[in-house]
Parts: structure tokens; sequence; C-alpha cells
């Protein structure tokens, strides 16, 4: 980010105080003007759009009762979410993290000093624009999965109230993805370190788990939630119902920007 952008993002007007509206748009200036973000955002967009339209045109009509009655060809199209959830949570981390190796961070609480009301003002921008886009790839990647899929395959439809609670569900989860490795950006102040606990949360353990023990413990992991609670139109035995999957992931979310706030305001930037 060059200095005459930092200069227009801290700027505060004579005589006034930053309350949340001036640190939001603050923190959108910065978000808008790092190449990372549209290079991310495009690579989640192409990434989830090609993953659903391979997937949808190498599904075939099911045979057989058993496996008529389990064919979920939306959980099928939404297969991007894992790639998707990767690219999203990186973003979150560098979105914090980033500033700390830059140095960034000082100017940041220097121009908000209260630093809740800062890390607030950034997981709410951010988190808001993960969801926008979270929600209109995974619509995008849904449609155009849909019409890779071959003749005689049942295709899906928006019209399916558990088809569109899916799709959205889908959206929702990448932006809490990406507050969560904000929040543990906020945590470890550490890029790698950051990035390394977002991929054993999300990939490493639940693989683990699920290998040792099933789906006991994994069912709680995120990757698991999203893969088998939010994007099925067809549940899943022993995992969680969607609502219950929704809820704990709002925990996740919750408990990583707690504790990222909480070591915001008693550590040294």
């Amino acid at each position: 980010m060059t200095t005459t952008t930092y200069a227009a993002a801290y700027a505060q007007p004579p005589g006034r105080r930053y309350g949340l509206r001036q640190a939001a748009r603050m923190e959108w200036i910065k978000l808008r003007s790092l190449r990372s973000t549209s290079y991310a955002l495009l690579l989640t967009a192409v990434g989830m759009t090609a993953t659903g339209v391979v997937t949808m045109a190498n599904t075939k009509a099911p045979h057989g009762a058993h496996k008529v009655a389990a064919f979920d060809p939306t959980n099928n199209v939404l297969a991007g979410v894992a790639l998707g959830q990767l690219v999203i949570g990186v973003l979150g981390v560098l979105v914090m993290s980033g500033e700390y190796s830059s140095g960034t961070i000082r100017a940041t609480l220097a121009a908000v000093p209260d630093r809740r009301l800062a890390l607030a003002a950034k997981a709410g921008v951010f988190g808001g624009l993960a969801l926008l886009v979270g929600e209109v790839v995974t619509v995008g990647t849904f449609l155009a999965g849909r019409a890779a899929l071959g003749a005689g395959v049942p295709h899906p439809s928006l019209d399916d109230p558990t088809v569109w609670r899916a799709v959205l569900m889908s959206g929702g989860y990448l932006a809490m993805v990406g507050l969560i490795g904000l929040g543990i950006g906020a945590v470890t102040r550490h890029t790698a370190s950051a990035i390394g606990v977002l991929v054993g949360i999300t990939y490493v353990l639940p693989a683990l788990l699920a290998g040792t023990t099933g789906t006991t413990v994994a069912k709680f992991f995120p990757t698991m939630i999203a893969g088998n609670s939010l994007a099925v139109t067809v549940p899943v035995d022993g995992m969680l119902s969607p609502w219950a999957g929704l809820a704990v992931l709002c925990l996740y979310t919750a408990a990583f920007l707690t504790v990222g706030g909480r070591l915001l305001v008693r550590r040294d930037a």
C-alpha cells in the first residue's frame, strides 16, 4: 500500500474522534488497496466454479434404491467450498497479520486507540466482503454446475428450500472461515503460524480424527460441518444437523475473535 493511500486511510477530520463508521471506512480503504484481496477473491471464484463444473460433469445418475436415496447433487456441486475456505481463510489471516509484519498496526492503533473498536471494524468490513463474495460465488457455482449435469441426472433447483439453504449456508461458511482466519491472525500475529493453525483446524485435525475415531469428534470441525451438515440436502448419518453445525461455526468465529481482541488489548503493538 502506498504512503498516499495510508495518509488517506488514517486521515482524521479536525476536531472529531473516530467511531465505528470512521474506523470501518479506514479498513475498507486498506482492504481494497491490497492486491492480494482481488487476487484471492478471483481465485476463490474461479477455483470453486471450476471444481463445481468438473464435479457435476462427472456426476452420473444413481442406480439402486440405496444410491438414489443418498444421491445429493447439491453437495457435489458445492465441493469447491473446500478450496474456497482455504483461500478466504488465508486472506483473513493476512488482513490481520500483514499489519504486524509491515508495522502498519501501529498507525492503525494510533488512529483508533480503542483496540476492540479497531478489530470490530476490521472484522465487520472483511466479514461483510467475504459474505457478499461467498454468496455470489456459491450461487454462481451452483448454476454453472447444474448446467454441466448430463441428461438423465436429477437436476437440483433453487426452488427447493433445502437446496437454497445449502447454497446460502455454504456462502456464509466462507465468511466465517475468513473471520476465523482473522481471529487466528490477531492471536498469533505471525502469518506462517496463523496459516498453520488454520490449516490444522480445517484440514489436518479432522482428517486425522476421522481416521482414528470416526465422526464422533471430527464432525465438530469446520470442514466436516461444511461438507456434511451445511452443504447437504440429504442428511448424513452421524453428522450434525445444518443449524447445529451453523451454531458450532458461530462459536468458533466468536471464540477466535474474542481471544484475538483480548490479546490485542493486552499486548504491545
